[in-house]
């Protein structure tokens, strides 16, 4: 099933389902703090066992928003896997779901569009180390479909008037975004004041990546920066690539939560998630393999 991310986290929605290293090209963007000495007992990793597919049960996973189409598919597949379980999904920013995992959210895996916010749990012992990482993805400057502002190169963002919708600072395509930006500003070719002129341009802050998308989508703002994953499921926005030499590789990592109820449904899901199934189902939404 899918449930609408609240807060409060009762769920308005709920949908049951049957079930950074860079590429050549584009500049990594290092997602993990520097470890630093741990304050709490850091958790064991899971016992990994071998019960029945029914027996895993109702697993929830905490997702990020741009994985959505993706996973609700693999939910589908995870059904017909494992007959008697269930994959249950909340989709947010990873910032937003992270902190609801930090108090007390029940969830059982947390799957993150970067590896910073996974690594946060693993360094709060909120979830045990290792992080999963099972795709990357990258970035690309969407425009409403008839691109009023006459969007065609990376730099007229930082054009007069231009309306650049942004995502919140903690999201991580927004953390992308910025490490794009400052790329593009270092470039030989950059208009002078480029960075500053774009921040000028930003306006509004999105929940998630989803809701970035949706407002260039309804025309509410002339570009904005998304995944290609995104853009790629979208028939109201045109695309602006970004340079290779501007662009950053998201990694996207996974992990239990520490207060998991089903660690045998964590455990499966994890390494469900590496498989081939998982992986062909991924590099069907348009995400790319994980970084070696």
């Amino acid at each position: 099933m899918i449930r609408s991310p609240r807060r409060s986290w009762s769920f308005a929605l709920t949908i049951v389902l049957g079930a950074g290293l860079a590429l050549a090209g584009p500049t990594a963007l290092a997602q993990s703090p520097a470890p630093s000495e741990p304050a709490c007992t850091p958790l064991p990793p899971l016992a990994v066992a071998s019960p029945a597919p029914a027996e895993l049960g109702e697993v929830t996973v905490f997702a990020a928003a741009s994985l959505r189409d993706s996973f609700t598919i693999m939910g589908q597949a995870w059904a017909a896997r494992n007959p008697g379980s269930s994959l249950t999904f909340s989709f947010d920013s990873s910032s937003a779901l992270r902190a609801q995992i930090e108090e007390a959210a029940p969830a059982d895996v947390f799957a993150s569009a970067d590896l910073r916010n996974p690594q946060t749990l693993v360094d709060t012992c909120l979830a045990p180390a290792p992080i999963t990482v099972f795709a990357s993805n990258q970035a690309i400057i969407v425009t409403p479909a008839d691109n009023p502002a006459g969007i065609d190169s990376w730099d007229d963002l930082a054009a007069p008037g231009v309306r650049v919708v942004a995502a919140g600072e903690e999201v991580p395509i927004q953390r992308y975004a910025e490490q794009i930006l400052t790329n593009l500003a270092a470039l030989p070719d950059a208009p002078e004041g480029f960075l500053e002129a774009v921040h000028a341009n930003y306006v509004s802050r999105e929940d998630n990546v989803a809701a970035v998308l949706a407002k260039i989508e309804l025309g509410e703002g002339d570009a904005g920066i998304v995944y290609v994953t995104d853009a790629a499921g979208s028939d109201g926005v045109a695309t602006v690539d970004i340079p290779a030499e501007g662009n950053v590789l998201a990694s996207y990592g996974a992990v239990s939560v520490g207060m998991t109820d089903s660690p045998d449904g964590a455990a499966a899901f994890l390494a469900y998630l590496t498989g081939p199934e998982a992986q062909a189902i991924l590099a069907q939404h348009g995400f790319l393999p994980p970084s070696p």
